[in-house]
């Protein structure tokens, strides 16, 4: 088993992630502003802004995988790509592997064309968050740190508390361009989006790369 750190612990996708990592016997940290209402036996909660370099480097340092999930939302609007290049950089000095938590707006409707994100008809509640994701991918297709092994992972258009879904133990992953179902339709439940994090994380198979998670 592995040491995996989920910055964003006590967030939807965090904690569903902390809670299958757990659940599966990894040692487990979330890294979170506030403690959870609810805490998983096992799993230990560090709280603090990320906003703090020394915060950054405490939830770094001894872990296998480090998880990013956390939203530019708030006080983080226009800080998190600056956070999360730090992080970047400190898990490539030590070593840990980096997965970051984007949104379906970072992926595109065909090979070759533009990312959604990149369209003008994103709803205007969400196309700041969407862009300021789409950068953080784009940073480190380009000009990731030396060594570090990373990937952006990707849910379906249909995902988050709005819409947990349930455990169906099934999904398919795909790469930059987005996954719908026969019907046309893009949903992944969080608890399996969760799953296809963790089995990530045990079985290394994106490197330096994209991937989206759906149905």
């Amino acid at each position: 088993m592995s040491t995996v750190v989920v910055i964003g612990g006590t967030g939807y996708t965090g904690g569903n992630i902390v809670a299958e990592a757990a659940q599966r016997g990894h040692d487990v940290t979330s890294w979170s502003r506030n403690a959870p209402e609810a805490p998983i036996d096992g799993v230990t909660y560090e709280t603090g802004s990320l906003q703090d370099d020394e915060n950054r480097q405490r939830a770094v340092a001894g872990a296998d995988t480090v998880i990013l999930a956390l939203a530019p939302r708030g006080e983080l609007a226009d800080e998190l790509a600056g956070i999360y290049a730090r992080i970047a950089e400190l898990a490539a000095a030590s070593g840990a592997r980096l997965g970051v938590v984007g949104g379906f707006s970072g992926l595109r409707p065909a090979e070759g064309a533009p990312r959604f994100a990149e369209g003008d008809d994103l709803p205007p509640q969400f196309a700041h968050e969407a862009r300021v994701m789409t950068g953080v991918l784009e940073t480190l297709l380009a000009d990731a740190p030396d060594g570090l092994d990373w990937f952006f992972v990707s849910p379906a258009a249909n995902y988050g508390s709005y819409a947990p879904g349930e455990k169906l133990g099934t999904y398919r992953t795909g790469g930059e361009v987005a996954l719908f179902d026969a019907n046309g339709e893009s949903a992944v439940s969080g608890v399996d989006f969760a799953t296809a994090i963790v089995d990530e994380i045990e079985t290394p198979t994106h490197h330096g790369e994209q991937f989206g998670v759906a149905y």
